[in-house]
C-alpha cells in the first residue's frame, strides 16, 4: 500500500510537472499582423505567436521601416515567431544561427484594450535585443551589434509596460546574435495587462526561488552531514548533484542570477550551466553507486568518467558557439546515464532492496522533465522549464531515502548498545567470582587472536601481490609475446629468409627485456603490498650522494654524458650536515632509476647533475636531492602522469626511448616508503629536475 501511495503522489506531480496550463485561445499573426479586437487581453493575457516581417541582416529602426513602406516597400519575407531562425530558408538558402535581423508585427486591439494599461513579458531572447512600442524605445538588453566585436551579448527577462491610447500597437524589435548556435525570438513573448502579467511573473519567480532555495538548503546540508561522517559518500555525492541544480535553477527559467546581478558575465553563465549539464550524469552515477553498491559495471564506470571529462573540457575550453552545437549530445548522454541507472533501479527492485522502487519511481519523473527541457533548448517541446521541479522532487525523495538510512542506523547502533550493555551486565554477575579466570583466557585468545589476525594479513598480502604481479604479467607482456610470437612464425614459414638473423636477434633483445620487465613488475607488486622490508639507519645525505656519485660515474660517462655533484661545501662537516633515516640500498635504486631515466632522454654530449638542498618548512628539515637533465623535457600537462605504472612519452618526431615505464612508479614507492615525497619539472624544451624530499633528523651536535 505504501507503494502504490507512493506511485500515485509522484504520478501526480509529473503530470503537474509536464502538463502545460491551459492557454488563452489560439490567435496567430498572419504577415505581420495579429488581430485582438474579439479578444481581451487586458484581461486574459496572450503568448504572440505567428508570422512576423523579418528584415534579415538590417537593423531598421520604427522611423526606418515607416520611411520604406512610405516608399512603397512591403516587406516580403515572414518568419514564425516563436522560433530561432537557424535553419529557417531564405531566397533558397538556409539562414545559419548567427547574424542580426529585425523583427517587427502589428496588433490591433480592441476598445476596452486601448485604454488599458498593458505589458510585455520578454523572455530570454538570443543574445541581445532592442524592443520600440508605438515607435518609443522601451527596452534594451545587451548590445545589439553588426558584428561581434560589436555586439555584446547578454540574457534576462522583463517585464515592460505601456498605454497603448491607439487602436493597435506597433512592435518593433532589432536582435543580434554572434555567440550562440541559434538566435533570434525563441520563447513566447506575452502580452495582458499590467496587474495580470506582473502577478504571473512574481508568482514564477517565487516559485523558481523557492525551489532554488529548496534545492541550495538540501544540498549544502548533506554536504555538511558528509564533512561529519566521511564513512559514507553518498550524501557528498547527493549534496553535489543537489548543489550544482540549485546553482542551475538560478541561470535557467527567469534568470534570477542576472537579475540579482545584472552585470554577471554571460560566456561564465553558459560555462557553469553546461557544466553541470555535463557532470550530472557521473555524479548521479556515482550516487547510485553508494546506494546500491555492485550494480554500475566497472566499465560503465569508466565510460562516463571519460565521456564526461571529455565534454567538461571541451565546455572549458572552447568558445560558447562550439559547446552549444553539443547540446543534444550531452542531452543523449545524461539520457543515457538515468536510462542505465533505472535498469539497475529496475533489478534492485525485483530483488526488493530497500528503497529501490521508490527511488525509480521519482527517477522516472526526473527523466520525463530533463527530457522535455532538451527538448524545449532545441525548440522541439513548447513546455517551458519543467526540470528544477522534477530535480525538487527527485531531490526530496533522495533526502528521505538517506534521512531513513541514517535513522535507522542510529537505531540499530542504539539497539545493539543496549545489547551490549544487557549482556554486560549478565555476564559482570555470572563472571564475579571467575574474573581471574576469564581474564587469563582472555589474555590467551588475545594473543592467539593477534597470531591469527598476523598470519591472516601476511597471507592476504602474499594474494594481494600474487594477484598485482599476474595482472601486470598478463597485461604488460601480452603485446611483446605476440610480437616474438610473429617473428617466430615468419622464420619457420621462411617469409624472408634473408631477415632470419634480424628476427632472431629481436626475439633474443625481446626475451632479455621480457625478462627484465618480470623483475621489475615482481618488486613494483612487493613494494606495492608492503611486502618489501626496509633497513633504516641515520644516513648522512652528503656521504650517500658522494658515494652513489662515485660507484656510476664511469656509467654516465660511458654513456656520452657529463655528470655533476653539486652540494654546498660546508655541508659536508658539521651540524648542519642534513641526516635522514633511510635505507641507503632501497634509496640508492631510486636515485638510479631517476639518473637512469635522465640518461634515457638527454642526447650525448648533454649533462645529468645531481644536487643537495636543504628546505625547512613548518619547523621540519628536508633534504632535496634533486636529478636535472638537458634532455627533450616533458610537455607540462603530463608531469602528473609520468609516475603512473607503464606510463612513458615518446615526443614527437623522436625515436621512442626502451624502457618498461616502471622506474619511476618504482622510485615513487621506495621515496614514499621513507616519508618523501618526489616530483617532477618541466617546460617541455630544456631537460627535466626530479626532486626527491625527504625529511630529516636533528643530529646529536646540533
Amino acid at each position: 500500500m505504501l507503494y502504490i501511495a507512493a506511485a500515485v503522489a509522484v504520478g501526480l506531480v509529473a503530470s503537474y510537472a509536464v502538463m502545460p496550463a491551459p492557454d488563452s485561445p489560439r490567435i496567430e499573426s498572419k504577415e505581420g499582423i495579429l488581430d485582438l479586437t474579439q479578444v481581451h487581453v487586458s484581461e486574459n493575457p496572450l503568448k504572440l505567436a505567428g508570422e512576423w516581417a523579418f528584415y534579415w541582416q538590417e537593423l531598421l529602426s520604427p522611423e526606418d521601416i515607416q520611411n520604406r513602406l512610405a516608399r512603397g516597400g512591403n516587406p516580403e519575407r515572414w518568419i514564425s515567431i516563436p522560433n530561432s531562425w537557424l535553419g529557417d530558408r531564405l531566397d533558397g538558402q538556409r539562414l545559419s544561427g548567427t547574424g542580426y535581423a529585425t523583427f517587427r508585427v502589428v496588433i490591433k486591439l480592441s476598445e476596452q484594450d486601448r485604454s488599458e494599461r498593458l505589458a510585455l513579458r520578454l523572455p530570454a531572447i538570443f543574445h541581445a535585443y532592442k524592443l520600440w512600442v508605438n515607435g518609443e524605445l522601451l527596452e534594451e538588453v545587451g548590445v545589439v551589434g553588426r558584428d561581434k566585436s560589436r555586439a555584446i551579448p547578454r540574457l534576462a527577462t522583463k517585464l515592460v509596460f505601456f498605454q497603448p491610447e491607439q487602436d493597435s500597437v506597433e512592435l518593433v524589435m532589432q536582435v543580434a546574435n554572434f555567440h550562440h548556435k541559434r538566435g533570434g525570438i525563441t520563447q513566447y513573448i506575452e502580452l495582458g495587462g499590467s496587474d495580470g502579467l506582473t502577478v504571473k511573473t512574481h508568482l514564477n519567480i517565487a516559485a523558481e526561488m523557492f525551489i532554488t532555495a529548496s534545492l541550495l538548503v538540501i544540498g549544502v546540508y548533506h554536504l555538511l552531514l558528509f564533512a561529519l561522517r566521511r564513512k559514507d559518500r553518498a550524501p557528498l555525492f547527493f549534496g553535489l548533484f543537489t548543489l550544482m541544480f540549485g546553482i542551475r535553477s538560478l541561470l535557467v527559467g527567469e534568470l534570477l542570477l542576472t537579475q540579482w546581478w545584472p552585470n554577471f558575465p554571460w560566456e561564465l553563465q553558459f560555462k557553469i550551466e553546461y557544466l553541470i549539464l555535463c557532470s550530472s550524469g557521473y555524479i548521479i552515477t556515482m550516487y547510485f553507486n553508494c546506494i546500491f553498491p555492485n550494480y554500475v559495471s566497472r566499465w560503465f564506470h569508466h565510460g562516463t568518467r571519460f565521456v564526461t571529462g571529455a565534454l567538461c573540457i571541451v565546455v572549458v575550453a572552447a568558445p560558447a558557439i562550439i559547446y552549444t552545437r553539443m547540446l543534444p549530445m550531452i542531452g543523449v548522454v545524461v539520457v543515457l546515464h538515468m536510462v542505465y541507472l533505472m535498469v539497475g533501479l529496475a533489478q534492485a527492485a525485483v530483488r526488493r532492496r530497500e528503497g529501490a522502487l521508490i527511488f525509480l519511481l521519482v527517477s522516472v519523473v526526473a527523466l520525463v522533465t530533463v527530457i522535455n527541457d532538451f527538448l524545449y533548448y532545441n525548440e522541439w517541446s513548447r513546455i517551458g522549464n519543467t526540470s528544477p521541479l522534477g530535480l525538487l522532487v527527485f531531490t526530496i525523495a533522495q533526502m528521505m531515502l538517506l534521512s531513513s538510512r541514517f535513522t535507522r542506523a542510529a537505531a540499530n547502533e542504539e539497539r545493539i548498545a543496549r545489547e551490549l550493555q544487557d549482556a554486560n551486565n549478565k555476564l559482570t554477575e555470572m563472571n564475579m567470582n571467575l574474573e581471574r579466570t576469564v581474564q587469563e583466557r582472555t589474555q590467551a585468545l588475545s594473543a592467539a587472536h593477534d597470531d591469527l589476525r598476523l598470519s591472516y594479513d601476511q597471507l592476504l598480502q602474499s594474494e594481494e601481490g600474487r594477484k598485482k604481479l599476474l595482472a601486470y604479467i598478463t597485461h604488460d607482456l601480452r603485446m611483446p609475446l605476440s610480437s616474438m610470437l610473429g617473428y617466430v612464425e615468419a622464420v619457420q614459414d621462411r617469409v624472408k629468409p634473408e631477415r632470419n638473423d634480424q628476427y632472431l636477434k629481436y626475439i633474443r633483445d625481446n626475451t632479455i627485456r621480457i625478462n627484465r620487465m618480470i623483475e621489475e613488475l615482481s618488486f613494483l607488486s612487493h613494494l606495492e603490498t608492503g611486502q618489501v622490508s626496509y633497513r633504516m639507519e641515520p644516513v648522512h645525505v652528503v656521504h650517500f650522494l658522494r658515494r652513489f656519485y662515485e660507484q656510476y660515474e664511469l656509467v654516465v660517462r660511458d654513456a656520452g654524458l657529463d655528470f655533476r655533484l653539486d652540494y654546498r661545501g660546508e655541508e659536508d662537516q658539521g651540524s648542519d650536515s642534513p641526516v635522514v633515516v633511510m635505507d641507503a640500498q632501497r634509496l640508492e635504486q631510486a636515485l638510479f632509476n631517476l639518473v637512469s631515466n635522465a640518461m634515457k632522454f638527454t642526447p650525448r654530449g648533454g649533462v645529468v647533475r645531481i644536487a643537495l638542498a636543504v628546505d625547512e618548512v613548518n619547523l621540519t628539515r628536508y633534504a632535496i636531492i634533486s636529478v636535472q637533465d638537458s634532455g627533450m623535457g616533458i610537455p607540462p600537462e603530463q608531469l602528473e602522469q609520468i609516475f603512473d605504472r607503464n606510463y612513458r612519452y615518446d615526443q614527437p618526431g623522436e625515436k621512442g626511448v626502451e624502457g618498461s615505464g616502471l622506474g619511476l612508479a618504482i622510485c615513487r614507492e621506495i621515496v614514499q616508503a621513507h616519508g618523501g615525497t618526489v616530483r617532477a619539472e618541466s617546460d617541455g624544451r630544456t631537460g627535466s629536475i626530479f626532486s626527491v624530499s625527504l625529511p630529516c633528523i636533528v643530529n646529536e651536535g646540533r
